[in-house]
């Protein structure tokens, strides 16, 4: 008996709870989210699953919002009995959710942006493996900024702490390449309206440093064009201002000639990968990175991936440990931590990778595009060099 007991506790699933961001200001991103997630299970699935069982995702949707998010890793730990949690997006949320998975010790492998996991504030328990952080995002623009388009730079970005390690790294970064930022103009994420901001843009700006998040992207980048006319200064974005937004949507036109930074190009490149083709297909994502079955419905192309990649590395650490259940956690978390080299691969499309165990943080090439003939055109591919910066922390010397 004790022996079925055995078998039927090894082929049992490994569940994953993923922390979703179904409403609140993150919507857009849990729905694409959810997608990836579901490919990249099925894809794990279909080839064997993790140490010969099969994965089941637990998923919770969090509200964007941080209270809801520590509850949601509570919910994992001790009402879904799940093995690990995972795909924070939002950076608040992560930092809110980030403290009961430390105290319930259940690993906690965050899909973000923020710093929040290399600055050394969290704890070992979690990671951030499938996609890269803000300060090394910014440090690798900065040169093409100052170099190509200006020097007196206008910042504008959501208050809190995803548009602060912007504002922060940014900042730092342009200075070291001789320029400065001439005003840093933060807006409330749930803000709808953005035209009064906008005169605090000094005349003397060169370039205007963009990132916006949440459901009034679209009205943001419409009433930039709108403030400015035909008359404007270089401008730069990130992604994130016109994730899930269609770039043919009546009046972007004033994006022709504009600056993107993508954490994966969204449109099928002309050196396309396999790797890409293949994701690609697998989550139902067309050349246009719009959704196969509508072209209206346009992905979270340059963060998803995350979801993805950060599912192999979960698979990578449960296997190099021989996970069997939450008695093996520790052993996971110090199986990953000791990932270095992740070439690019089926399993990591966006590119090549450098994992630092010491901060739980992985390092990747970025990528700047430039909109032509109302598409996104890459015009420049960064070294994985480009984006790393000095340890701040050293989880691995922290106790579990």
């Amino acid at each position: 008996m004790s022996g079925r007991f055995a078998q039927a506790q090894s082929s049992a699933p490994i569940k994953i709870g993923f922390q979703q961001h179904s409403t609140g200001i993150g919507a857009a991103y849990g729905r694409w989210y959810g997608r990836t997630t579901a490919a990249a299970v099925k894809a794990i699935n279909d080839a064997g699953g993790i140490n010969g069982r099969p994965v089941e995702i637990v998923a919770e949707d969090d509200g964007t919002d941080p209270k809801r998010g520590a509850e949601v890793v509570e919910k994992f730990a001790n009402q879904h009995g799940c093995d690990v949690a995972f795909g924070t997006l939002f950076s608040h949320v992560v930092y809110g959710s980030a403290p009961a998975a430390g105290e319930l010790k259940i690993p906690y492998f965050v899909v973000s942006e923020g710093h929040h996991v290399a600055s050394g504030k969290l704890n070992r328990y979690t990671l951030q493996p499938g996609i890269t952080d803000v300060k090394s995002q910014v440090q690798a623009m900065a040169p093409f900024i100052g170099k190509n388009l200006g020097k007196k730079v206008t910042m504008i970005f959501p208050d809190f702490a995803f548009g602060h390690d912007h504002r922060d790294f940014f900042t730092s970064a342009i200075e070291a390449q001789g320029g400065e930022v001439l005003e840093h103009i933060a807006i409330p994420p749930s803000e709808t309206s953005f035209t009064k901001y906008f005169p605090r843009i000094p005349r003397e700006t060169e370039v205007i440093y963009h990132v916006m998040v949440g459901p009034g992207v679209l009205t943001f980048v419409k009433e930039l064009g709108e403030f400015f006319g035909p008359s404007r200064p270089e401008i730069f974005g990130f992604i994130d201002s016109l994730e899930a937004v269609d770039l043919s949507s009546p009046g972007l036109d004033f994006l022709e000639g504009t600056y993107f930074w993508e954490g994966n190009p969204r449109y099928a490149q002309a050196d396309q990968t396999s790797f890409d083709k293949n994701y690609r297909a697998a989550v139902g994502v067309d050349e246009n990175g719009a959704s196969v079955s509508d072209p209206k419905d346009v992905s979270t192309y340059a963060h998803m991936f995350g979801c993805w990649e950060t599912l192999n590395i979960i698979k990578a650490g449960m296997e190099a440990s021989g996970y069997q259940g939450p008695s093996d956690r520790q052993k996971l978390i110090e199986a990953v931590e000791a990932i270095t080299d992740i070439p690019e691969s089926d399993a990591h499309p966006q590119g090549p990778k450098l994992f630092n165990g010491k901060t739980h943080q992985v390092f990747g090439v970025q990528y700047i595009s430039r909109v032509e003939n109302g598409k996104l055109v890459k015009v420049h591919t960064t070294s994985i060099e480009d984006t790393l910066y000095p340890d701040e922390v050293d989880y691995t010397k922290m106790s579990f």
